[in-house]
C-alpha cells in the first residue's frame, strides 16, 4: 500500500528544549512503524510523550486544513480510504476537498471520502462554455436541431448553471454538491478498532521479558515432547 499523506512526527518535549527529533511516518502505516519512528525520535511513552505534526507532504489538494495536532490514527484512517479509492473516486474526492463545503479538517475529510456519491464531477470541463456543450450535447439537458446549434450561446448556459448549482471550476473539472445528504460514518470520537496505529515503543526490560518468556515456553515445549512420546510408547 502506497502512501499517500506524509507527515513529519515530531517529539515535543525535545522541540522545547532546543532540539528537532522528528521525522516523516508515511501513511497508510502500520503500528510497527508507527512505534519504530517513535523509538527512533525518542519518544518512549515515558520521559517524552507528546507529538506533534510540523509539516506535511502529499501531492493531493485540498488538504491545507491540516492541524500540528492532528491524531495519527484519524490520519491514518483518512489515508487509508483514499488509498482504498480508484482512479476516477480519487479525482472526485480531491474536487470535491478543494470544493471546500466539507472538508474543514481531518474529521471532514473522512466523511467527505465516504460520501462521494453527493457530489457530481465533470472532468475535463475547465470553463464555462466546455460545461455549457458538455451539459446540452453530452448530457441532452436541452434539445437543440443541429442547425441551430451554431446559435446556441454555451458560455451563458454554462454561467447560468454554475451560478444555479454553486459549482466550482477546479483542476481537473468542474464540481458541484448533488441532492442527496452528507452521512456522518465518523463522529470525531470513536475511532475504527482497524484504523488504529498509535502506539508508544515496548520498553527494553518488557521486551527482554517478553522473549525470555516466549524462549522459557519453547524449552519447556521441548523437554514435555519426549516425555510425552515415552508415556504413548508405554501405554502401547
Amino acid at each position: 500500500m502506497s502512501a499517500v499523506i506524509e507527515a513529519y512526527v515530531t517529539n515535543l518535549g525535545r522541540y522545547n528544549e532546543g532540539f528537532l527529533d522528528g521525522e516523516y511516518l508515511k501513511l497508510p502505516a502500520t503500528t510497527e512503524e508507527v512505534q519504530a519512528l517513535l523509538k527512533r525520535i525518542h519518544v518512549d511513552g515515558r520521559q517524552y510523550e507528546e507529538i506533534f505534526i510540523t509539516d506535511y507532504d502529499t501531492n493531493l489538494a485540498g488538504m491545507q486544513n491540516l492541524g500540528e495536532y492532528e491524531s495519527i490514527d484519524e490520519l491514518n484512517y483518512l489515508a487509508t480510504l483514499i488509498s482504498d479509492m480508484d482512479d476516477g473516486e480519487l479525482e472526485k474526492f480531491e474536487a470535491a476537498a478543494v470544493y471546500g463545503d466539507n472538508s474543514g479538517g481531518v474529521k471532514d475529510l473522512i466523511n467527505l471520502a465516504q460520501n462521494l456519491d453527493c457530489y457530481d464531477f465533470l472532468p475535463d470541463i475547465a470553463d464555462n462554455d466546455d460545461l455549457g456543450r458538455y451539459l446540452i450535447e453530452e448530457m441532452g439537458f436541452e434539445e437543440v436541431p443541429e442547425r441551430l446549434t451554431n446559435y446556441i450561446d454555451f458560455e451563458a448556459y454554462g454561467r447560468d448553471f454554475a451560478i444555479n448549482e454553486s459549482g466550482e471550476f477546479v483542476d481537473g473539472g468542474y464540481i458541484w454538491r448533488g441532492y442527496g445528504s452528507m452521512t456522518e460514518y465518523y463522529d470525531g470520537r470513536e475511532i475504527p478498532e482497524e484504523y488504529r496505529i498509535f502506539s508508544y515503543p515496548t520498553p527494553e526490560k518488557q521486551l527482554i521479558r517478553e522473549t525470555l518468556k516466549e524462549m522459557q515456553k519453547l524449552v519447556d515445549g521441548a523437554t514435555v515432547m519426549p516425555h510425552a512420546r515415552t508415556t504413548a510408547r508405554e501405554e502401547r
